[in-house]
């Protein structure tokens, strides 16, 4: 999800809800300590020099209970974000305490803000021997193909 995204999203919502990977809430006291940009210059294993960048959000809980931030407060953080820091219109990661500091991708189910799990990746596999993947084809697909015959795919 984009910043542009969340936004619009903020307009239509009384209340923000963030739901885990595995089905539970954020607790609804939390906090977003902050939003920012981060950029990652990095070499990927095939030398290729890269750069991302994306707007963070950092969601955090204390012992405040009664604390509830509402939408119109986070569109405001939001904007005072792109606003100083020069934020464009960059994909959201998120990031909540659990056991460690887990990072998220971010969607929205038309109620709740989804934090979504974000996979590691090598973004140079033909140059360490990673077989391209191969397409799939449904069963039913090669079953319409007669077989044993000149133009079959068993021969």
């Amino acid at each position: 999800m984009k910043l542009s995204e969340i936004k619009n999203h903020l307009n239509n919502l009384e209340q923000i809800t963030f739901m885990l990977p595995n089905g539970e809430l954020v607790p609804t006291h939390f906090h977003v300590t902050e939003v920012g940009k981060i950029t990652k210059h990095f070499i990927d294993c095939g030398g290729t020099v890269r750069n991302e960048e994306v707007a963070n959000f950092q969601l955090w809980n204390a012992d405040d209970y009664n604390h509830r931030l509402h939408p119109e407060k986070l569109s405001n953080i939001i904007g005072l974000s792109e606003k100083v820091l020069g934020l464009e219109d960059l994909e959201i990661e998120v990031e909540y305490q659990a056991e460690t500091i887990g990072k998220f991708g971010l969607d929205f189910d038309g109620k709740n803000f989804l934090l979504t799990t974000k996979q590691t990746d090598c973004l140079a596999k033909e140059n360490c021997g990673i077989p391209a993947e191969k397409p799939k084809r449904k069963l039913a697909e090669i079953n319409d193909e007669p077989c044993c015959s000149p133009d079959g795919n068993c021969c």
